[in-house]
């Protein structure tokens, strides 16, 4: 299996790709205003790439249950200077956050390579087109609702094959706007209008949706959801989220999101490890 993202390329069975988060807003739950200034993002997106991230997702408006949205020429006036820099001094993939095509095409304008879509639920074909267009990369995620109304009482009679459902209608609607098969990643949307038992289960379902041919991305870094089950503060959601992510890539999950790269990196190698000795 491979995942094409204009000149990138990754192949699989290989080793298990970490994405990188980069908030640049002032609101997003856990980092908030922490990478705001353009020369703090542009050396904590270094970092990551140091630390063993093979992809950095930059983002100018949280997603956050409740998230009010943001405008667009604020969005863009938020990612696009920072996307420029970073263009010119990673070798390692760039990924665009966003739910606007106008976004996206700035974006991928200015050197990314990679749609990281939560909006996937959408009805109309313009982000889908724009991605067909400039042959890149593309997220596909699960969402119920939309940020501000995901986590107004979700409810489903069966997560998993409701979301293998969405992923199986979402690679039809590509394909006839010429989005590649090679061009996607499919992420069943942890939190994005599930309760916890909800995460719990798609978690648990991860081997089913990587059956549907392309590489599965897990997100749960620092989640409410961990600290429901828990007890833990956004801070402190580290254990229980590099537990999520080393059961999903036993379960065949080939990109892993997250803040807290370098000890993502190490638990996901070791997880590999074991895994190759006991074949």
């Amino acid at each position: 299996m491979v995942f094409i993202a204009r000149q990138h390329r990754f192949e699989f069975p290989g080793p298990a790709v970490v994405m990188g988060i980069l908030n640049l807003t002032p609101d997003s739950f856990s980092d908030g205003g922490m990478w705001t200034s353009r020369e703090a993002a542009v050396d904590r997106a270094i970092k990551m790439a140091v630390d063993g991230a093979g992809i950095i997702d930059v983002g100018g408006e949280s997603t956050r249950p409740g998230a009010v949205p943001v405008a667009e020429i604020e969005e863009l006036r938020r990612v696009i200077p920072v996307i420029e820099e970073l263009a010119g001094r990673l070798r390692v993939p760039i990924s665009i956050d966003t739910m606007k095509p106008a976004v996206a095409r700035a974006a991928l304008q200015a050197g990314a390579s990679i749609v990281n879509d939560v909006a996937a639920n959408r009805g109309d074909t313009e982000m889908w087109e724009l991605v067909a267009r400039e042959q890149v990369g593309y997220v596909c995620m699960h969402m119920r609702g939309s940020p501000a109304t995901m986590q107004n009482d979700p409810a489903y009679r069966d997560v998993p094959a409701e979301v293998e459902e969405f992923f199986t209608d979402r690679l039809k609607h590509l394909n006839r706007c010429g989005v590649g098969s090679d061009q996607v990643i499919l992420d069943p949307g942890i939190g994005f209008g599930k309760t916890p038992e909800h995460n719990v289960s798609l978690l648990a379902s991860v081997g089913r949706f990587a059956a549907l041919g392309r590489p599965v991305m897990v997100g749960v870094s620092r989640k409410s959801f961990l600290g429901k089950l828990t007890g833990a503060d956004s801070a402190s959601r580290l254990p229980a989220g590099l537990a999520c992510g080393c059961l999903a890539v036993g379960s065949g999950a080939r990109f892993i999101r997250t803040h807290d790269v370098a000890e993502t990196v190490q638990a996901i190698r070791m997880t590999e490890a074991i895994l190759a000795g006991s074949r």
